[in-house]
C-alpha cells in the first residue's frame, strides 16, 4: 500500500511542475528528478520513483493534466 501511495503523490507532484515546462521532453526530466527525490525522502525505491516521473511528465498534457495557455 505505501507503494501505491508514493507512485500517486510522485505523479501528482509532476503533473502539478511539468505544466510550466515547453515540451515533452523537459517534462520528462522534471518528473524524473521530482519522481526519484520524492521516492529517496519518503524511503521508497528511486528507480521506480524515476521511472513513474518520467511517464508522468511527459504525458501529462496528453492526459490534459497540465495545459499550456
Amino acid at each position: 500500500m505505501h507503494k501505491i501511495n508514493l507512485i500517486a503523490l510522485c505523479a501528482i507532484a509532476t503533473g502539478g511542475l511539468a505544466g510550466c515546462l515547453n515540451n515533452d521532453l523537459d517534462r520528462a526530466a522534471a518528473g524524473a528528478a521530482i519522481g526519484g527525490a520524492g521516492a529517496y525522502a519518503v524511503g521508497g525505491s528511486v528507480a521506480t520513483g524515476v521511472i513513474v516521473g518520467t511517464a508522468a511528465g511527459a504525458l501529462c498534457d496528453d492526459a490534459g493534466l497540465c495545459r499550456r495557455y
